[in-house]
């Protein structure tokens, strides 16, 4: 049984992310941390994070960029493994995550989804082969018409998949109504489409001479992500110092 302290507990991940581990044999949430207790849990709520002293084997975060530096210094105080989910870090609160793992497994990635990551490895594997063959690669992202950032994070983690596959050798085009000119091999395409209440959809297209290969992920719920934290934390339990990511957890 691997014991969670939920960083953001009464937040809207940290609610799902709850309601999951309630589900699953092998885990169980000892304690939260949040600013405010709203009385939505079943264990106990701290809302200053030095007095939340309960034993248990990782915490995972799903909270505010503000908070990532109490909740790294509490983690490396108690050699605590971190499942850090929170988005949005500045380039010093990424360094300061690089240097935390010196001391403790953090494990953070681009995308916790389980679906995502594992589309993330096969489609290296396509890259290398087709790719070579002279395939043209393209990245089509989908979201609801609230969100305020394109592309998304996921598309560009999945661009520089294929790109690292190829030794990072392509660059990435996101607009072509500027310039009126043949594609260039070495390229992949990303384009953002925005509309409705499309939680997220990513497809990566292998376009060669007469025939097209597709990968699709959709997502239709934010419960991926938690599924995805939790699997995560029960991988990190009990890891060396280090920093981890979901391609580690797939891998085993």
């Amino acid at each position: 049984m691997v014991k969670i302290i939920m960083h953001g507990c009464c937040g809207h991940m940290g609610q799902v992310i709850s309601d999951l581990v309630a589900k699953d044999a092998n885990a169980e949430i000892v304690a939260g941390i949040d600013v405010t207790d709203k009385g939505n849990t079943t264990y106990p709520v701290f809302t200053n994070i030095k007095e939340c002293q309960t034993e248990a084997d990782v915490l995972i975060d799903f909270s505010s960029a503000k908070a990532a530096d109490a909740l790294l210094d509490y983690c490396t105080e108690r050699n605590l493994p971190v499942v850090l989910c929170t988005t949005g870090l500045s380039e010093e609160q990424l360094a300061k995550d690089e240097e935390k793992a010196k001391k403790i497994p953090v494990l953070k990635s681009a995308n916790m989804s389980l679906g995502i990551n594992t589309l993330m490895k096969l489609i290296q594997e396509a890259a290398k082969v087709l790719a070579t063959a002279g395939f043209d690669m393209e990245i089509v992202e989908k979201h609801h018409h609230l969100k305020l950032d394109a592309p998304s994070g996921t598309a560009l983690a999945l661009a520089d998949s294929l790109n690292e596959a190829m030794d990072n050798q392509y660059h990435y085009v996101y607009d072509r109504s500027q310039k009126r000119e043949m594609r260039d091999e070495k390229e992949i395409g990303i384009s953002a489409v925005r509309g409705g209440t499309i939680v997220g959809e990513h497809e990566v297209i292998f376009a060669g001479e007469d025939e097209v290969i597709e990968f699709k992920h959709t997502a239709y719920s934010k419960a991926i992500f938690g599924k995805g934290a939790i699997e995560a934390a029960k991988f990190l339990a009990g890891k060396p110092a280090g920093r981890y990511d979901m391609a580690d957890v797939i891998e085993g």
